[in-house]
């Protein structure tokens, strides 16, 4: 997730230049010692082929900046989710100095997962607590360096400010409730509420993240694969009995090398209609549009493999669209080998961008079943493909 740091003592203003959601702090650190000496924090502290240990992670993000310029008191991470709630619930900042200006971050099971809360106890593990004491920060889970209180996507967290009702014009008994990351809400807008395990979600934006319930738990941080809780959507704490997880992951491959190699909408339109999704392309590339891979390898130092470029531009678009549609087949193949239960996708809703291309529907559909020799699996197009839609329904 995107994150921040904040000045929880002074009305919660940034301290630091946000950073990305794929943000990767051995390829971006302001020197990479920093990021050196955070990743070796992770290796020696969370447990093997957890999700906090990737690069992109919250966690890594905290732990190099504190390497870049050690953590001052009252400064605390802050997922973009958790900003817009403290803004929400808090009245405006004040002049001067006081406990009015004080703010508490709190957050969700979804943005906090990649920061290392444990959502199968639903606490801060004692690994990470260790961790981030090595790294010289005294109790930071009392301080509230990370979220003070973290609660199931959807829950209720408390109403919104005077100052906010009157500034937007809101009843006062608004209730603002637990966030989810942006993958995870286009899921909830694609299935609803109650999909059937096996259900998957490819969201085909500027990049590809794939999302698939589970019956059991799955991560491999090495591979890019983990597992969301499945909320409960009755607006209540949850219950653990009947978990669900969201496996899946989040691939740099995507939509967005069509814009760099200036395939205009009009073109992609055009030369997609004259494509045999039927037939395979000779072309193979890994179409990433930088250096750097997360899902379903992580590969910080995965370069992009664009070439040979054909003449015809329809054959280039052929095989980038075949390319894009093998990373989706082997995102599936890594959960069903890590144990994601049923091991096959059922029906594979389709949101984002790419779901307006049918040839392409029928191109991924076909890949999947002549790999897992299965015709019952179907690529379709989600009804409601807005993220904003599955927030939502969460929030309901």
């Amino acid at each position: 997730a995107s994150c921040l740091l904040v000045d929880s003592k002074n009305g919660g203003d940034t301290t630091r230049k946000p950073r990305m959601y794929d943000y990767d702090v051995a390829n971006r650190a302001s020197d990479p010692v920093y990021a050196h000496r955070a990743l070796d924090l992770l290796d020696k502290h969370a447990p093997p082929r957890h999700t906090a240990r990737a690069n992109t992670g919250s966690l890594a993000k905290l732990l190099t900046w504190n390497e870049e310029k050690p953590l001052q008191p009252g400064e605390v991470l802050c997922h973009q989710s958790d900003y817009i709630t403290m803004k929400l619930l808090h009245n405006k900042k004040k002049c001067g100095s006081g406990p009015e200006q004080k703010r508490v971050i709190r957050s969700d099971w979804h943005n906090c997962l990649k920061l290392g809360y444990d959502v199968r106890n639903l606490e801060w593990p004692s690994w990470l607590e260790a961790c981030l004491q090595d790294a010289g920060i005294s109790d930071p889970i009392g301080s509230g360096v990370v979220p003070v209180q973290v609660v199931s996507p959807g829950e209720p967290i408390g109403k919104i400010s005077e100052d906010v009702a009157k500034e937007y014009g809101l009843p006062q008994s608004a209730v603002v409730v637990g966030g989810t990351t942006d993958s995870n809400a286009a899921f909830f807008a694609a299935v609803g509420a109650s999909p059937d395990m096996g259900t998957a979600v490819t969201s085909l934006g500027s990049t590809l993240a794939m999302k698939k319930l589970s019956s059991t738990y799955v991560e491999d941080a090495s591979r890019g694969v983990y597992s969301h809780r499945f909320p409960s959507f009755s607006n209540e704490a949850e219950d653990t009995d009947g978990e669900a997880w969201l496996v899946g992951g989040a691939s740099n491959v995507g939509c967005a090398v069509l814009r760099q190699l200036e395939f205009s909408n009009d073109e992609l339109q055009a030369l997609s209609s004259n494509i045999d999704p039927t037939t395979d392309s000779p072309l193979s590339y890994y179409p990433l549009t930088k250096k750097g891979e997360r899902f379903p390898v992580a590969d910080s130092e995965k370069e992009p493999l664009l070439e040979p470029v054909p003449t015809n531009r329809g054959e280039y678009l052929h095989g980038i669209l075949q390319s894009i549609s093998d990373v989706e087949r082997d995102g599936f193949i890594a959960l069903g080998e890590l144990g994601a239960t049923p091991s096959l996708p059922g029906t594979v809703w389709t949101c984002g961008g790419g779901s307006r291309n049918d040839m392409w529907m029928k191109m991924r559909e076909r890949r999947l079943t002549d790999t897992f020799e299965d015709n019952n699996i179907r690529v379709m197009k989600a009804e409601n493909t807005e993220a904003s839609f599955g927030a939502a329904i969460l929030a309901a």
